[in-house]
């Protein structure tokens, strides 16, 4: 599988065997941060603080000042839109690809989504007010900040179109291939009442979802966790929707 990090090489040619590290030797494996030239990465390096992410961690509120942007190395983080009656919805998920806090990207300081971690992560926060001192003095870095806002705004409308229009199972499969391109894992901890949530359904409709998907011999559920077994197969089962997004990505060289 093509991760984001070798499609960004191909593009830019500034991923190098030996890879970047922050000031205290943590290694990065952000596609987003491997991607800058050195020069720029060296503008950034000094403001990259490191930290591990636990389940759960809400990183963003909707409507609030946005105080750090997000480079994960590792896990996943879901972006998820709260109504007045307590529900929600995801509408996003950001892995190493890509970062939280995208509004910062184009000079706005609060953003729409409540940030949360949804498979424990670790990488890299940079307080919103130096990084849009370094974005003055880093045009690639920029540029491709810019890039990645796209990608997750067609990422956004394309899961809003898929929540209305497609089945429960092409969307179940449609997220479990998602999350496994930002994991690089076959096994998730992931409930039916998490994915019901995620998915904006009921847990029953997950979990007939998550049967079928399961006995075509795809998915195994086993006491919490979700785990590939056919990813061919799952794509098979998933709508459009998946590869019109990982095509979007590939035509932009994300």
């Amino acid at each position: 599988m093509e991760t984001g990090k070798s499609r960004f090489a191909k593009r830019t040619g500034s991923v190098r065997p030996d890879g970047f590290t922050d000031a205290a030797g943590n290694p990065v494996k952000n596609a987003l941060l491997l991607a800058i030239p050195d020069r720029e990465f060296g503008l950034l390096r000094p403001h990259l603080e490191y930290l591990e992410l636990p389940h759960h961690q809400i990183l963003q509120e909707p409507g609030q000042k946005i105080e750090y942007a997000y480079f994960l190395n590792h896990g996943m983080i879901s972006l998820v839109i709260l109504t007045s009656d307590g529900r929600s919805v995801e509408v996003a998920i950001v892995g190493n690809e890509g970062m939280v806090g995208t509004s910062l990207a184009v000079g706005l300081n609060r953003g729409p989504h409540r940030a949360i971690i949804q498979i424990s992560a670790s990488g890299f926060r940079v307080k919103s007010e130096l990084l849009g001192e370094v974005l003055s003095r880093t045009p690639e870095l920029r540029l491709i900040m810019n890039r990645y806002v796209l990608i997750q705004g067609l990422q956004v409308a394309q899961i809003a179109a898929c929540n209305r229009l497609h089945e429960v199972e092409q969307r179940l499969a449609r997220w479990l291939l998602m999350c496994q391109d930002r994991i690089g894992s076959e096994e998730f901890p992931m409930t039916h009442e998490f994915l019901a949530q995620m998915l904006g359904t009921g847990r029953p409709s997950v979990s007939l979802a998550a049967g079928i998907l399961q006995r075509a011999g795809m998915i195994e559920n086993i006491r919490g966790t979700v785990k590939i077994v056919n990813r061919k197969g799952l794509e098979g089962s998933s709508c459009e929707c998946y590869a019109a997004m990982r095509q979007f990505s590939a035509n932009m060289g994300i």
